[in-house]
């Protein structure tokens, strides 16, 4: 399961019993030894793109605001 922070950033969560701490090595959750599909790793991964992302744009945003302005 993919929950949101309270920064808005995309966390894994086991599906079991959502917990957020897994074993990389043999992608399982360490709370209850449940396996974590490939499917919600690809999912998590899409929406920490879609993150940084969204981050970025609105980064760029607040610079753009921020920077000197020239006079032509």
């Amino acid at each position: 399961m993919i929950f949101l922070n309270p920064s808005g950033a995309p966390e894994l969560a086991c599906n079991e019993c959502g917990c957020r701490w897994f074993n990389r090595i043999t992608n399982c959750c360490y709370e209850c030894g449940a396996d974590i599909l490939q499917q919600d790793i690809e999912d998590f991964e899409s929406a920490l793109r879609v993150f940084t992302e969204n981050r970025m744009k609105i980064d760029n945003t607040i610079q753009a605001h921020l920077s000197p302005r020239t006079r032509d």
